[in-house]
């Protein structure tokens, strides 16, 4: 099996730019067949799976293409309204975004003993599937945050931010909403969850929280100390880092921790439907979910792994669940007041 990894720069100010190529498989001319997938998840966790398939189906040649959330959702849109050919799978962490795109009429349907397995929540019309498990955490600086100080709650968080002129001021991030589609599914998610949406967004702006993208540079930028604390970050980034980097703290908030299973969809304009498929069902049969964990993309919430668990009761778990109520938060009236109250809200957040 051959493999080639490409990496591009993302220019500041490019749109629909792609953050990185990965080849998997036999060369183009030597494969029977060749499958496009369009994908948010970075290319290092993802290859394991990626690999594993290509091992398994020699036939095929693989182009992964990393984009971010929103780019993935424009460019899906655009190929359906064209009708045109565009990947011939998407995998995304925005599930609003994937589950919207079938609802307009952009997926195919598919149905196997496979997909059959997965919880109900995590299935969509047979056009939706979630093939991760990932909780959104709270990532800190283990050398710069005390342990009194670690915030195991939403609440712990508010105490330890409470006090003007705090330590923490201006040190704290999360997601920018406007920026990130993942970012503004999670926020919507959090104030569908819970009462504590206000006083923390309300919390994020007297501190000076700073809001930015993405997992990759918020993580970076809490491990050099220039932020000590972040809001509600992928679990499987988090854990992937902190098992190389000891100076990563990840805790899943112990009031209720938001549980993400990134979400595969076949466009309708799918030239090789039959790859697409086949890769959603390795994905979901044990080698892949083997690979899928070897990734950290699988997150256990009991277990020796320490590495790749949390310790986290089932009854804190809420996950996000592929359905029509995700829909309410991409009206475009019902998006634009919620970006409005977090502009509002969160004045002061920051996006460098």
């Amino acid at each position: 099996m051959i493999r080639l990894l490409f990496i591009f720069l993302l220019w500041p100010c490019a749109l629909q730019a792609q953050e990185a190529v990965a080849l998997y498989g036999p060369d183009r001319d030597a494969a029977s067949t060749y499958m496009v997938i369009e994908g948010s998840t970075d290319v290092t966790p993802f290859t394991p799976l990626l690999e594993a398939f290509a091992a398994q189906n020699p036939q095929f040649a693989i182009r992964y293409e990393q984009w971010s959330t929103n780019d993935i959702y424009t460019r899906a849109v655009a190929a359906c309204r064209e009708g045109r050919r565009s990947a011939d799978l998407v995998i995304s962490s925005s599930i609003d975004q994937q589950v919207k795109l079938a609802n307009d009429g952009c997926a195919r349907r598919y149905r196997s003993a496979v997909t059959d397995t997965l919880p109900e929540w995590a299935v969509w019309r047979n056009e939706v599937f979630g093939l991760t498990r990932e909780p959104a955490v709270i990532v800190y600086n283990r050398d710069k945050v005390p342990k009194p100080d670690v915030p195991h709650s939403r609440f712990d968080l508010f105490r330890l931010l409470r006090e003007p002129g705090n330590r923490y001021t201006g040190r704290v991030a999360t997601y920018d909403i406007e920026r990130s589609g993942l970012g503004y599914l999670f926020a919507f998610a959090d104030a569908q969850q819970a009462t504590t949406f206000g006083r923390l967004i309300e919390t994020f702006g007297r501190n000076h929280a700073v809001a930015t993208c993405c997992s990759a540079e918020i993580i970076d930028r809490v491990a050099s100390g220039e932020f000590l604390i972040a809001y509600n970050l992928l679990g499987s980034y988090a854990l992937l880092r902190a098992a190389e980097d000891n100076r990563i703290g990840v805790v899943a908030p112990t009031d209720y921790t938001l549980l993400l299973s990134r979400a595969a969809l076949i466009p309708k304009s799918s030239g090789n439907f039959d790859g697409a498929r086949r890769f959603i069902d390795f994905a979901l049969a044990p080698a892949g979910r083997a690979a899928l964990t070897e990734g950290h993309l699988i997150i256990e919430f009991s277990g020796e792994d320490g590495s790749n668990s949390l310790n986290l009761p089932a009854s804190s778990l809420r996950p996000i669940k592929f359905s029509p109520v995700l829909l309410v938060g991409l009206d475009a009236q019902k998006k634009s007041l919620f970006l409005e109250l977090w502009r509002s809200s969160v004045s002061q957040i920051r996006s460098p």
